[in-house]
């Protein structure tokens, strides 16, 4: 299939979830907490069940995680040079600094599932396994100075770190789920990319301020340009399978994370400049997305 068609599924849920919370009477209440049950039930359903059926052959992916962590820590500094390069304030900074390396692990997931199957969601249950929680220690870390909360709190009280965790141990230990329990975790997982992706439409915001604009141009430029063409590049020089380059070019080409903005919140930010940053990335990836793959 053309890459310019491959994800146009996912978009049009995307833009659905951005019509029916405008238009009907699925208002913003009813997205909210929509977006607590995919948060908070549905998606670390997935993780969990994602990581714990998959087998790791840690030698045969080492490089492909290799590849993820340079990009991710790239475009980790890059966001990080913010703070000299356009001096905004502390709350701006801290708050926007997530959106360069953090992923929308909805597009994610039904991205590599439309490319690669079964195959894709297992390579890419095994990227986002091991940088979700890097990615959310890291974006509590810079929220935390602007608020009364302690970071190893915030860390041992997210959702998807612990269903990441726990996945990783029972898949270590071995240990795998009862045939009927592992069903309805399968289950749930699969509702959590549909709704998902509803809701990331649903929280798309118009921009109604040039505040910060400059700063938010350079965060998305680093997301949505620099961060994939850096595991693109490494990737075809680390020799990776076609599967593996594929699942961490797409890994690093994501939008940033619409629970940027659920974090932001709940931690004293800046809310507005954190949706505003994942409406223009969301949109944005829309076409970027497309050319990234036409140059896998």
């Amino acid at each position: 299939m053309n890459p310019a068609f491959l994800l146009l599924p996912d978009f049009m849920l995307i833009l659905l979830g951005f019509l029916l919370v405008r238009y009907t009477v699925l208002d913003k209440t009813v997205w909210e907490s929509v977006e607590k049950l995919v948060y908070y039930v549905l998606f670390p359903a997935l993780l969990f069940h994602s990581i714990n059926q998959t087998y790791f052959d840690w030698g045969g992916t080492s490089n492909m995680l290799l590849v993820a962590a340079v990009a991710f820590f790239s475009a980790m500094g890059l966001s990080f040079a913010a703070k000299w390069i356009f001096k905004p304030s502390s709350v701006s900074w801290s708050s926007g600094f997530q959106t360069a390396f953090r992923f929308n692990s909805y597009i994610a997931f039904a991205a590599a599932g439309r490319l690669a199957g079964e195959e894709g969601v297992a390579l890419m249950a095994i990227t986002t396994g091991c940088f979700v929680p890097v990615a959310n220690g890291f974006a509590v870390w810079a929220l935390a100075k602007n608020s009364e909360s302690h970071i190893f709190k915030e860390l041992l009280k997210n959702p998807l770190i612990i269903a990441t965790t726990l996945g990783l141990i029972s898949n270590v230990l071995g240990l795998k789920l009862p045939e009927p329990i592992a069903l309805g975790m399968s289950r749930l997982g699969a509702a959590s990319i549909g709704l998902g992706l509803l809701t990331v439409g649903s929280g798309l915001m118009w921009i109604q301020s040039k505040k910060d604009g400059a700063l938010i141009a350079y965060w998305s430029a680093i997301k949505l340009l620099a961060m994939p063409a850096v595991a693109l590049i490494l990737g075809r020089y680390m020799g990776l399978s076609q599967a593996q380059f594929n699942s961490v070019v797409l890994f690093a080409a994501m939008p940033t994370a619409t629970t940027a903005y659920v974090l932001a919140n709940r931690m004293g930010g800046d809310g507005a400049l954190v949706a505003v940053c994942i409406s223009i990335m969301t949109i944005a990836a829309a076409v970027t997305l497309p050319l990234w793959l036409l140059l896998l």
